[in-house]
C-alpha cells in the first residue's frame, strides 16, 4: 500500500491514479460489471421510473450485454465464484429480459453475450 502523503504539487490525475492503485482489480471489475448491468437494465426498460418505457432501447441494451458477458466470461477464473456467480445470475437475467422484451427473438445462441455464455434457457 502507497503511504505517500499528497502534496499541493499532485495534480488531480495524480490523486486518481494513487487512488485507483489501491483498489484491489476484483473490486475494479465488479464495480465495472454493475454499471453495466445497471445501463443494461435502463435500456431494457426496467428501471422503476414512471418513464421506464422512455429508456428502452434494445440496441443498445444489446451492447451493454454484449460487453458485460465478455466481461464476465473472461474474468470470472480471476474472480472467483464468491464474485462471478451473482455476476453470472445478473447477466443471464438481463439476457432473459431482453428475449421477453424482444419482438422477434433471437435464435439460439444468437441472443446478447450468447456467443461468450452458450444459449441462455429461463
Amino acid at each position: 500500500m502507497n503511504d505517500r502523503v499528497a502534496d499541493s504539487t499532485d495534480t488531480p490525475a495524480d490523486t486518481a491514479v494513487r487512488d485507483i492503485a489501491e483498489v484491489p482489480a476484483v473490486e475494479v471489475i465488479t464495480t465495472t460489471a454493475l454499471h453495466l448491468m445497471s445501463a443494461a437494465a435502463v435500456k431494457l426498460g426496467l428501471s422503476e421510473d414512471e418513464e421506464s418505457e422512455e429508456h428502452l432501447d434494445l440496441d443498445e441494451a444489446r451492447k451493454l450485454i454484449n460487453a458485460l458477458a465478455a466481461l464476465v466470461t473472461a474474468s470470472a477464473p480471476d474472480l472467483g465464484s464468491f464474485h462471478a456467480a451473482p455476476l453470472r445470475d445478473g447477466l443471464k437475467s438481463l439476457q432473459l429480459a431482453f428475449r421477453e422484451a424482444s419482438i422477434v427473438p433471437d435464435d439460439a445462441g444468437k441472443g446478447p453475450g450468447e456467443k461468450y455464455t452458450g444459449p441462455v434457457r429461463g
